[in-house]
């Protein structure tokens, strides 16, 4: 059986393989389509194997498809049709990403249930992004792999598949951010969400998956049974929604829904009769701040959503928020979203926004997060946490949590470990410091204070006690950094617009 720490080496070589002629930013469209072929392959290998036994050696009864969880259809030459195992790929020699194409193609059209459009949108034809030496670099590197079952259980390959992840982001720097959360945030919002058998969660902007895989891990670790989940996100990139389908089928979870689509223009879970379809637990890290987010008809969304307001047309934050509420249970709905700190001190609509989610005892706690924990971001962000009905005895209170100082540096970006993690779960769900007075800083705020302060709920003014001169200096530096953080966003897409142009090099 092979270690996670060797699977992650040979991984690495792969990625290897595509260093110098393909940008960092795109190995991820290409490895993880072809990791996932060759665990197909060697899945269907082992089911086969076991097959044959049971079946006492006969062939055609244990080449049946009941048999196989994904089926690999065989070659039909009288087509020009390739079979579709890892060794087809193998015997490619030239037009090889042609062939690997038509493979792939087959196997999304064999396993239309479960896998179409599992592959993403990579053009394997196009030698001038992945020229044919460096795929076939790739593959002979995946072919010396045995990435059964018993080989390489799901546990070890997940595990291998998340380390790929973050090797991915550190490598794409703040493109980053459009895939991947920091798995200690991830964590996080998992453990605050407390999930358990039988419910439902939902990812409305779901990325690569992980917080999925998460709420399955935190339910095995209680050692519930994680297949009575019901998993489901969306994501509008076609790439990033194919990622998500393989980090989940690489975790050995089988029972879920991703499907494409941006989540505040065009909803893609929805009941029979058009509604939004309502989940126990709603997670999400949204893009900061998007703009433009779709702002025309939210005064008349058809979903309800905008019962609170309508966000400004250059901010997303609030239209995300409003989402994940009306798309929580009625009764044990909760949510935990990722939001950055000027949503809650900005004015204007936003504060309208705030003040009728006050009002109406939504919100749970509110937890301030260490700087500089993001790919896309230094800004510090922090966690909304609401939640349908209040827990026993946080009426019309809000919990402020300051977790900004429970981290610890590395490399580049900040990290929270286990403990803090466990430490600020631990706090909301009780109110209370498990570490004590030196612990983390927090308070339980009464909504009428909060309202007295004109429903700003910037954590400085309820956590440390400041005087109000130094939180005005607090909100404007806040609110100054976010705005450099815009302006360095669309100059970089402006710079980027410029290349395609052909104006930069």
């Amino acid at each position: 059986m092979i270690t996670q720490q060797e699977l992650e080496q040979r991984l690495l070589a792969a990625c290897n393989c595509l260093r110098g002629p393909v940008d960092p930013t795109d190995y991820k469209a290409y490895i993880f389509p072809l990791l996932f072929l060759k665990r197909i392959s060697d899945y269907w290998d082992w089911e086969y194997a076991r097959a044959l036994e049971a079946f006492d050696g006969d062939e055609k009864l244990a080449r049946l498809d009941d048999n196989f969880r994904f089926l690999l259809p065989d070659a039909d030459w009288g087509k020009d049709l390739p079979g579709c195992h890892w060794r087809d790929v193998q015997g490619l020699t030239e037009n090889v990403g042609v062939g690997l194409q038509t493979i792939l193609q087959r196997i999304e059209l064999a396993n239309s249930d479960t896998l179409a459009g599992i592959f993403g949108d990579v053009q394997w034809a196009n030698k001038e992004k992945l020229p044919e030496h460096a795929l076939l670099n790739v593959i002979d590197e995946f072919s010396t792999l045995d990435l059964s079952p018993e080989n390489a259980p799901g546990d070890t390959l997940g595990a291998a598949y998340e380390y790929l992840l973050k090797y991915f982001a550190d490598e794409s720097g703040k493109k980053a951010g459009e895939f991947f959360t920091p798995r200690s945030v991830v964590r996080l919002l998992t453990l605050i969400l407390d999930p358990q058998e039988g419910e439902s969660a939902h990812d409305p902007t779901c990325g690569s998956g992980g917080m999925l895989v998460e709420m399955a891990n935190v339910v095995r670790e209680h050692e519930g049974d994680a297949r009575t989940l019901k998993l489901s996100g969306q994501e509008v990139s076609l790439t990033t929604a194919a990622i998500a389908r393989m980090n989940l089928f690489l975790h050995d979870i089988e029972d879920f829904r991703i499907r494409r689509g941006d989540t505040l223009r065009d909803p893609k879970f929805k009941t029979t009769d058009g509604q939004l379809e309502r989940f126990d637990m709603v997670i999400a890290n949204p893009p900061f701040s998007l703009n433009p987010w779709g702002q025309d008809g939210w005064a008349s969304d058809p979903y309800g959503r905008s019962r609170y307001g309508v966000p400004p047309a250059t901010k997303g934050d609030f239209a995300f928020v409003e989402h994940m509420v009306a798309s929580m249970k009625s009764d044990t709905g909760r949510v935990a979203v990722v939001m950055p700190q000027g949503v809650l001190f900005r004015g204007g609509q936003e504060k309208e926004i705030r003040q009728r989610m006050l009002e109406a005892g939504l919100f749970d706690a509110v937890i301030g997060l260490p700087a500089n924990l993001f790919y896309n971001t230094g800004l510090p962000a922090c966690v909304l946490v609401l939640r349908a009905k209040a827990r026993e005895g946080r009426d019309n209170r809000v919990l402020f949590v300051d977790a900004s100082k429970r981290f610890v540096k590395r490399g580049a970006r900040n990290e929270m470990e286990r403990d803090d993690i466990a430490a600020i779960a631990q706090a909301v769900s009780t109110g209370q410091d498990p570490d004590g007075e030196n612990g983390l800083a927090l308070a339980l705020v009464p909504l009428d204070e909060i309202e007295a302060n004109d429903w700003d709920m910037n954590l400085g003014r309820y956590v440390r006690g400041e005087a109000a001169a130094e939180l005005n200096v607090d909100e404007a530096l806040s609110a100054y950094l976010e705005a450099r953080e815009a302006v360095r966003q669309a100059e970089e897409s402006l710079d980027e617009r410029l290349r395609e142009a052909g104006f930069l090099a």
